[in-house]
């Protein structure tokens, strides 16, 4: 299951992530969003984890928390909607 993680304080690395999530069950991957130009942290990330109990748990514990002195957001990620509009 794959979680989007909001308001990431900026200092956070996927090291931190893999730690807090790692208690909820098996982290398959992290990725921290960052800026393509100033190679600055976006402020989110997704975590991948091996399956949906693991996912929803670490949802239900984590989501409106505090990690590394802010309160971050954690649900399901969901697709990406991507392609052309229809005018």
């Amino acid at each position: 299951m794959k979680l989007f993680v909001g308001n990431l304080n900026s200092q956070a690395a996927d090291s931190d992530l893999i730690k807090l999530f790692t208690e909820f069950g098996v982290v398959k991957s992290v990725k921290l969003v960052v800026d393509a130009y100033t190679r600055r942290p976006k402020g989110f990330a997704f975590v991948e984890m091996e399956n949906r109990a693991a996912g929803e748990n670490a949802i239900g514990k984590l989501d409106n928390t505090l990690f590394l002195q802010q309160t971050i957001v954690v649900n399901e990620a969901k697709p990406k909607s991507g392609g052309i509009k229809q005018l």
